[in-house]
């Protein structure tokens, strides 16, 4: 599974950004997919995740901001951030957990794209 991420930016504190990412399959099955995010000197985090059948799931920072979403047909992933506040500086990853068969089931990431919230 190879994931590509886009989206990323430069922007004010209290606007919006959307990420994208899409991934190619090669036959693999996709079932969770989420966005993590780094931000310099912290560890990696969970921003939010989304299930095959679209339940999602949001780290208490971005509840009623971000929203996630994703068209299966598309193999495609969606971050819509509002309200951005300069805590959400970082660069976001696209995760996806995915297997070949019925084979083990493997994380696989994106390249990452940089976010930047200016105050």
């Amino acid at each position: 599974v190879q994931l590509q991420a886009s989206g990323g930016g430069l922007m004010q504190a209290g606007g919006s950004l959307r990420l994208s990412c899409v991934a190619t399959r090669n036959k693999f099955s996709i079932e969770d997919m989420g966005w993590f995010r780094q931000a310099p000197g912290k560890e990696r985090e969970l921003v939010a995740k989304i299930s095959k059948i679209g339940s999602a799931t949001y780290a208490d920072s971005v509840r009623g901001r971000f929203t996630i979403s994703r068209v299966n047909a598309r193999n495609t992933l969606y971050l819509q951030m509002n309200n951005l506040e300069p805590e959400d500086t970082a660069v976001y990853y696209c995760n996806a957990r995915a297997r070949w068969g019925g084979g083990p089931y493997s994380d696989y990431w994106g390249q990452g794209t940089q976010v930047t919230v200016s105050s």
